[in-house]
C-alpha cells in the first residue's frame, strides 16, 4: 500500500501553509530522513523531511509552488518497488484508480471519514455524527471548522450555510482587545473562518481607511506575495499603527568596543568570537534590570513588566525577516550568547528553524551596519515595546579632551513604544548603554 506524505503541524495554532517547492522529483528514490519539500509557515519555510523509505510519486493534482495546503492534507505518496502508482492525490491510497470511478462530492459521507483528536473531540461535545458531516476536503478529512458548521445547520438549517461567523480564541480575544466586532470581519482561513491576523489586518485598514491606496500608473506586473511576506507586512504595519513609536538616534566612540574586540580574536581559545552584535545583546540586557520598562508590552491597558530577558535578533534570509529568540541574555556568558546566535542564525538561513525559536521575545536587536548603514528606524516588533538598531561602525576624527583624533564611531538607533516609556527614561537608557560600549571593557565576562 502506498505511503501517504501529507501536510505536518509546524506549530500548535497551525491550521493551514503555503507549498514551497519539491525537494525531489517524481520517480526518484527517497530515504528515510531526505528533505522532500519546502512548507512556508507564517514566520519561516521548512524544508519536510520523510521518516519513510520509498519512490516518491507525485499526482498530476498535487500541489504546486504558492498553494495554501492545510494540516494533514495528502500530497503525494511513497511507492514500494513495482507498485502502482496513485492517480491523483484526492482519492484515498486504496482506493480504485480507474477513470470511471465517480469524483467524492463534498458532501458524500464515508464511514471510514477521517478527523483529527480535536475534531472528534468537539464533535462528541456537540453530539455530532462525524460521518455526516460534509467537507470540502477532497479526502473526506473533517476538521473543527466543519464540525461547528454541521452543528450550526443543525440548530438553524440550511440558510445559515453561506455566513462566515467562525473565529479562532485567538482571533476573538484580540478583537476584544482592539474594541472590534469580529463578526463584520472576513476571514481568510478555511470556511471563511476569522483568525487572528484578519482582525489585525481589518485594524489597520481601519486605522488607515481615509488614506487610499492608488493604483499603480506605470507598466509592470504583479507579484503575488509568500505568506511569509504577508505576515512579515501585517507586523511590521501593526508596528506603526498599533503603537506609539519614537526613535531616538545617537553616535559612540567605539574605539574601546573595537579594540576589546581585536584582544579576543589574539587571545588562544576555543569559543566562538563574540561579534558587535552579541556584545551589544549583552551589555543591553544587563541594563534591564536597571530600566525594567524597556523589557515590558503594552497589555490590556496596562504595562505587563517581563520576569526574563529574550533578545530576538533580526536575521535576513531568502525566505524574508525573522527574528530568532536568545533566552534569559542576562544570565548567559558573552560567549554563551555569540554561540547560541549562531546556532539559530544558520538555523534560521537554513530554513531548519523551530517555530519555538520566533516566540518568547521581550526586546530585539536589529543590525544593517555591514550595508554601511548608519541610522535608521527599526520598527516596533509587538507585543514588545523597544527594538535597538546597530549601525556601521565609521573610521572618522573624534574629539578626546581639546584634542582631535582619529577615531572609530558607531551608530544606535531605538525605537521605543511611548504608551510603555517615556521619552526622558528611554533616551537615559540609551545613553547608559553608550556610556557602556565607549568605556574600556578589560573586565567584561566573555
Amino acid at each position: 500500500m502506498p505511503i501517504e506524505i501529507t501536510i505536518p503541524r509546524l506549530g500548535w495554532s497551525m491550521e493551514e501553509g503555503t507549498f514551497g517547492e519539491w525537494l525531489k522529483t517524481s520517480g526518484e528514490p527517497v530515504r528515510a530522513g531526505d528533505m522532500v519539500y519546502v512548507l512556508e509557515g507564517e514566520k519561516a519555510a521548512h524544508e519536510i523531511e520523510s521518516f519513510d523509505a520509498g519512490i516518491l510519486c507525485i499526482p498530476d493534482d498535487a500541489p504546486q509552488a504558492g498553494d495554501t495546503v492545510l494540516v494533514g492534507q495528502v500530497i503525494a505518496f511513497l511507492l514500494a518497488e513495482g507498485e502502482t502508482p496513485p492517480a491523483t492525490v484526492g482519492r484515498p491510497p486504496s482506493g480504485s484508480t480507474s477513470k470511471s470511478a465517480p469524483a467524492v462530492k463534498p458532501t458524500v459521507t464515508s464511514p471510514t471519514r477521517v478527523a483529527g483528536p480535536a475534531a472528534r473531540r468537539l464533535a462528541r461535545q456537540l453530539g455530532i455524527d462525524l460521518n455526516a458531516v460534509p467537507t470540502p476536503d477532497p479526502t473526506g478529512r473533517v476538521i473543527c471548522e466543519d464540525v461547528e458548521r454541521a452543528a450550526l445547520l443543525r440548530r438553524t438549517g440550511p440558510a445559515t450555510a453561506g455566513v462566515r461567523i467562525f473565529a479562532s480564541p485567538r482571533a476573538r480575544r484580540r478583537a476584544r482587545e482592539l474594541g472590534i466586532e469580529w463578526q463584520q470581519i472576513r476571514g481568510s482561513g478555511r470556511n471563511g473562518r476569522i483568525r487572528e491576523r484578519d482582525v489585525v489586518a481589518h485594524s489597520s485598514r481601519a486605522a488607515g481607511s481615509s488614506i487610499a491606496e492608488p493604483l499603480p500608473s506605470a507598466s509592470g506586473h504583479h507579484q503575488p506575495a509568500s505568506k511569509i511576506r504577508r505576515t512579515i507586512a501585517q507586523r511590521m504595519l501593526a508596528g506603526v499603527m498599533q503603537a506609539a513609536p519614537v526613535t531616538l538616534t545617537t553616535k559612540i566612540d567605539a574605539t574601546n568596543l573595537i579594540a576589546w574586540r581585536t584582544r579576543q580574536k589574539t587571545a588562544a581559545s576555543t569559543t566562538t568570537l563574540p561579534g558587535y552584535s552579541d556584545i551589544i545583546v549583552k551589555l543591553a540586557a544587563e541594563l534591564m534590570a536597571e530600566f525594567p520598562l524597556m523589557n515590558s508590552c503594552w497589555h490590556r491597558d496596562g504595562i505587563f513588566v517581563f520576569d526574563s530577558v529574550n533578545v530576538a535578533v533580526a536575521v535576513d534570509t531568502e525566505y524574508g525577516l525573522v527574528a530568532p529568540v536568545i533566552d534569559d541574555v542576562a544570565n548567559r556568558s558573552l560567549s554563551q550568547i555569540a554561540e547560541h546566535s549562531r546556532m539559530l542564525i544558520e538555523q534560521a538561513r537554513a530554513g531548519t528553524l523551530a517555530d519555538d525559536r520566533l516566540r518568547g521575545g521581550t526586546f530585539t536587536v536589529t543590525n544593517l551596519g555591514m550595508f554601511d548603514i548608519d541610522l535608521f528606524t527599526p520598527i516596533l516588533n509587538l507585543p514588545q515595546s523597544a527594538i535597538l538598531g546597530i549601525g556601521r561602525i565609521v573610521r572618522e576624527p573624534v574629539v578626546r579632551g581639546d584634542a582631535v583624533v582619529p577615531g572609530e564611531t558607531l551608530s544606535l538607533s531605538l525605537t521605543f513604544d511611548h504608551r510603555v516609556i517615556d521619552g526622558a527614561p528611554a533616551a537615559r537608557w540609551l545613553q547608559r548603554l553608550s556610556q557602556r560600549l565607549s568605556a574600556p571593557l578589560n573586565e567584561f565576562d566573555a
